[in-house]
């Protein structure tokens, strides 16, 4: 069940809704045939609801768009990266239990 504070982003609407947001995001970078990027979303849903007012939660499909994860260096995915001010500032590659995931998050939010 997909959480409506999950925003879906695209190279279009990246600069938009990740670079010019006033709050910190957390890009998940996944596609549809990718079974650890499914693994994590329940968790990520889950997250978009706790830190809903501290932190953004969006995902960009690298197999329908291509140029930002390009722009990144996105290798493999499930990638996830949080982006504050307009700037990266931290990047996890891989599936993450929501114990990880929470304090990825937590110490960039400090």
């Amino acid at each position: 069940m997909a959480n409506d504070l999950i925003k879906h982003v695209s190279d279009t609407s990246f600069e938009a809704d990740v670079l010019q947001s006033d709050k910190p995001v957390l890009v998940d970078f996944w596609a549809e045939w990718c079974a650890p990027c499914k693994a994590i979303a329940p968790t990520l849903d889950e997250l978009a609801t706790t830190y809903d007012g501290k932190l953004r939660i969006a995902k960009l499909d690298v197999a329908e768009n291509r140029a930002i994860p390009a722009k990144f260096g996105i290798r493999n995915i499930p990638t996830l990266m949080i982006f504050k001010n307009g700037q990266l500032a931290a990047t996890k590659v891989g599936s993450m239990t929501k114990a990880q995931l929470s304090q990825f998050i937590d110490q960039q939010l400090g």
